[in-house]
């Protein structure tokens, strides 16, 4: 399991430019531990924005098997998180280990569950309406219509599920099969968690060489 750095996730690099520190708490005894995190400036925000902006041209041109082989190797990287990753979901919430390693289960299912929908295309609605050069008072040329991403997606993590509708949940795998970059909020009640599922992430993407600034994480409390 890779070391809890603390730091926000920004263009595929961990950025620590704040003064102010957050502590991860038991959600149990309410005692401290061991895994500080950098709350993320102003700029740091804008930083992750501009880096999904700029992934976006590239990210949503990808061909959606390709955004598949993604959303797999995500859900290949949650699967493999060891019983120490479970040990910490379960200390930053005081959720049984086995409520923990079914919402894993869950989550990497919403990633393959995404991944099959890429696979199978009919998600993208195609309509090709032919041509009309004979129709009368103006002729009409080819018409085609295809859904794609619009652009980068916030979103906010979860208080009671950490991984289900939080780092990697529901809301991300739909807006990274859709072609939209993410700039994640972590939730300040199980940051660690989050960071080693955006940890996941990150190595899902240097395996599939997505472009960086897909996926971005910030931490702090008033940063959203």
């Amino acid at each position: 399991m890779p070391e809890i750095l603390g730091h926000n996730f920004i263009a595929g690099q961990r950025s620590a430019a704040g003064t102010q520190r957050l502590q991860s708490l038991d959600a149990t005894t309410g005692e401290p531990l061991p895994y500080g995190f950098v709350q993320a400036t102003e700029s740091e925000v804008d930083e992750a924005a501009e880096a999904a902006q700029a992934a976006f041209a590239v990210f949503r041109q990808l061909a959606p098997a390709r955004r598949a082989e993604f959303l797999e190797a995500i859900a290949a990287e949650l699967d493999a998180l060891d019983d120490d990753f479970v040990a910490i979901v379960c200390r930053e919430t005081a959720l049984p280990a086995a409520r923990i390693q079914g919402e894993r289960g869950r989550t990497s299912g919403q990633m393959r569950l995404f991944a099959q929908v890429l696979r199978r295309g009919d998600y993208l609605g195609a309509r090709i309406d032919l041509a009309q050069p004979d129709r009368q008072p103006l002729p009409r040329v080819d018409l085609r219509q295809m859904r794609i991403g619009v652009g980068p997606v916030a979103v906010f993590g979860a208080s009671n599920f950490p991984l289900a509708f939080s780092t990697a949940g529901g809301d991300t795998a739909a807006a990274l099969a859709a072609g939209c970059p993410v700039v994640f909020k972590a939730h300040s009640g199980h940051m660690a968690t989050a960071d080693l599922v955006g940890c996941a992430i990150e190595r899902a993407a240097a395996r599939t060489g997505v472009p960086k600034g897909v996926f971005n994480m910030v931490f702090g409390a008033g940063v959203g």
